[in-house]
């Protein structure tokens, strides 16, 4: 092949990439999970591989079978408690059921005078007036999805085909994706050794980001969510997603919901309420993180808590919700790609070396 028939060659490429790429836009967020969840669930499919006596359909089926029911039928669920808890509270607000200016002053005459001293200096006391903004923001937003309502319908059509093309493409990645693997391993123009190197951190980046964030945010969101509902707080299920947003902040985490509600209790006299929650807060919710995260993610590829929050929320911002896991799954295989690249150029710069000693 000439230069000339290998450039255009590489043009054909790239635009027909592109032009794919394009294609595939209106379901990136389908593709996206359905290939994340089948990287996360390869390990229980070559067991179920197994037990059906190799048979790779029916072992795609179980796993895509076992994901529906343990993991996105109960994502569902909870999605539904919190719109209806939100509609609520939203209610409740509207009809003075819930007094929030009211909350917000009891909570001021509670506190120390220095700490009221710095409230007012900064213009803060005057709670009706914040609390006016903030419900007319509320309203905004409220009349922007009563505008919307009528597409509601729609949208739930759009979800559907969203999660048949999420749990159609699983079921042939499972099935299929050793194959599947080995063909883009062969495509990608890198040495041997950059290539296995780069598709096995990939893989391990996937799972540990999956497993050390999200699963380690939902489960703190849900111990958190538990002991609300035991202790009787309103909106259980609304405080247990808040919390699970929050737990990706570094150190404090789920910690700024449950310790104002904890401090709120002891000034108001519930002292021993307020010292469980703490106490549950610290040595169940706390440790979570402390002791589970380093089991699922590894010490190889647990990126700093810093990281962590920033590719987060920048991936919340460019990709939506999606974004929260591209965001770290990104930034850990550019720390990775780097790391690959660094070892590769420390190698070669120790056999230039050798070769010139020599």
């Amino acid at each position: 092949m000439s230069a000339l028939e290998e450039k255009t060659f590489h043009l054909l490429i790239l635009a027909v990439s592109i032009a794919f790429a394009l294609v595939l836009q209106p379901l990136y967020g389908a593709i996206v999970w359905g290939s994340i969840l089948a990287i996360v669930f390869a390990p229980l499919y070559r067991r179920m591989l197994h037990v059906m006596r190799q048979k790779r359909s029916l072992a795609a089926a179980v796993t895509v079978a076992l994901v529906l029911v343990l993991v996105i039928l109960p994502l569902i669920i909870v999605v539904a408690l919190l719109v209806r808890e939100v509609t609520g509270a939203y209610s409740r607000i509207e009809s003075g059921e819930l007094d929030i200016v009211g909350f917000f002053r009891r909570m001021f005459d509670l506190l120390p005078s220095w700490m009221a001293d710095l409230l007012e200096r900064f213009g803060l006391t005057d709670f009706g007036a914040v609390w006016e903004r903030s419900i007319g923001t509320l309203l905004k937003g409220s009349q922007f999805v009563a505008a919307q309502a009528f597409v509601l319908g729609h949208n739930m059509l759009d979800f559907g085909v969203s999660l048949f093309v999420m749990l159609y493409l699983l079921f042939f990645l499972l099935r299929d994706g050793q194959e599947l693997s080995l063909r883009i391993r062969n495509a990608i123009p890198l040495p041997a050794d950059q290539k296995v190197a780069l598709i096995s951190r990939f893989t391990i980046v996937i799972r540990a980001t999956v497993k050390g964030n999200i699963f380690v945010a939902a489960l703190q969101g849900a111990l958190g969510g538990l002991i609300f509902w035991v202790m009787g707080i309103h909106a259980a299920v609304l405080w247990a997603v808040v919390m699970a947003f929050l737990s990706l902040l570094p150190a404090i985490g789920a910690a700024l919901v449950w310790l104002p509600v904890a401090i709120y209790m002891v000034m108001t006299g519930d002292i021993w309420q307020g010292i469980g929650l703490t106490a549950y807060g610290v040595l169940v919710i706390g440790l979570v993180d402390n002791f589970l995260r380093p089991i699922l993610v590894g010490k190889d590829t647990k990126l700093p808590d810093y990281v962590v929050l920033i590719s987060t929320l920048g991936g919340l911002t460019f990709f939506g919700i999606n974004g929260f896991v591209l965001g770290p799954v990104i930034a850990a295989m550019f720390m990775a790609v780097w790391s690959i690249f660094g070892a590769s150029r420390q190698r070669a710069e120790e056999e230039h070396s050798a070769s010139g000693n020599g």
